[in-house]
């Protein structure tokens, strides 16, 4: 074999080059389309439910780009340590930076992004805040602080940004502040963001319980919430009495046409791993959940709420600390309704923030 001429070799160095460059410029432009693409589809893809997989995080394979995708829930005093990237931070350039730190190989599959959806999350968090206050009460003291309220009614109503969630409570048979209930519900008009179902059917009615047969509440709820759902509201289901315990629920769902769009729970516990229970519990109707009402209780063997004020304190802190963390949880509520005691209520006997109520303001102050 003849050597190669000087020209030769200086010929082919020049080729070489050019095909290098021609490869880092392909590579360049698929990076930055997968980049667009993936930031395109973190504001307009659609929304997954607990059912479909819950928290996704940075995933290890090279073959794919996760996101978190969960309710908001960011901490004002330290960001919670839930993922390698801070949620807050996921962008288009994280995105292309960790596809160019984990290449795929030639011919490997193009990044499967599974985008987090923030418009479609938020929509199930009221004004991107999961705090909210079960009874109005307390609202002037807390209204800058929370993102939603109700109070049972058909109709609440008072200024601010909070968003005022109506409640279709019972069947109307209970006693007459139901019936006026249904009548209101009757005639509204216009299909509200969210709408409560049900109060704790699975209970007597009285004491709070709206007292309903699976069957009336097949009925009531395809009568008056199915219609509403139809017009655009994000409907909850309702709310049991019985907790973890309960049975209605399940016979509900399988008989009901319309099915509901979050779970809406009671909570009423004196520790975390109570609280836990019950989410686990309503976690397997697969469905995003509101706390609408939680307390400190100590439920077993009788309803007997907390009395100690240092024992609330730390149970609102640290239940207010795993709501906020748990994706799962798209809303919670603390409760103010009636037989809770002295100590736990919001308010004093002449409407001032109560110590309670300032503890709680001041645990959803460090996120919201």
């Amino acid at each position: 074999m003849q050597p190669l001429s000087f020209l030769s070799i200086v010929t082919l160095a020049l080729a070489v080059n050019a095909f290098k460059s021609s490869v880092l410029q392909v590579k360049h432009h698929h990076h930055n389309a997968i980049a667009a693409r993936a930031n395109k589809q973190c504001r307009t893809g659609p929304q997954r439910s607990p059912s479909q997989g819950g928290r996704e995080s940075m995933a290890d394979s090279p073959s794919s780009v996760v996101i978190a995708e969960n309710p908001p829930s960011t901490i004002k005093s330290a960001a919670p340590a839930s993922s390698s990237v801070p949620e807050a931070q996921i962008t288009a350039e994280s995105i292309s930076s960790h596809i160019s730190s984990s290449e795929p190989s030639p011919g490997a599959a193009e990044p499967v992004v599974f985008a987090k959806t923030e418009a479609a999350a938020v929509s199930l968090t009221p004004n991107n805040n999961k705090a909210g206050i079960a009874g109005g009460d307390a609202y002037p003291y807390l209204k800058d602080r929370i993102g939603w309220w109700y109070d049972w009614s058909p109709n609440p109503s008072k200024a601010g940004n909070p968003i005022a969630v109506p409640m279709l409570w019972g069947a109307g048979t209970a006693d007459a502040q139901d019936a006026a209930r249904l009548a209101t519900f009757k005639n509204l008009k216009v299909a509200p963001k969210y709408l409560l179902g049900f109060e704790e059917p699975d209970c007597p009615a009285g004491s709070g319980s709206a007292g309903m047969s699976v069957d009336s509440g097949v009925s009531k709820w395809e009568t008056y919430i199915a219609p509403m759902r139809a017009k655009g509201a994000k409907v909850g289901s309702p709310s049991m009495c019985k907790q973890a315990d309960e049975t209605w629920l399940a016979s509900f769902q399988k008989k009901a046409k319309t099915p509901w769009d979050f779970t809406a729970i009671h909570i009423n516990k004196n520790n975390m791993a109570g609280v836990r229970k019950d989410i686990e519990h309503y976690a397997q109707y697969g469905k995003p959940i509101w706390v609408t009402e939680f307390a400190c209780v100590n439920d077993y063997p009788n309803f007997v709420p907390c009395t100690n004020q240092a024992e609330i304190n730390k149970f609102i802190y640290d239940v207010v600390d795993l709501f906020e963390k748990e994706p799962r949880v798209y809303a919670y509520a603390y409760s103010n309704g009636l037989g809770l005691g002295n100590v736990w209520p919001l308010t004093t006997k002449d409407g001032k923030l109560s110590a309670s109520g300032q503890t709680y303001l001041s645990a959803i102050s460090r996120y919201h």
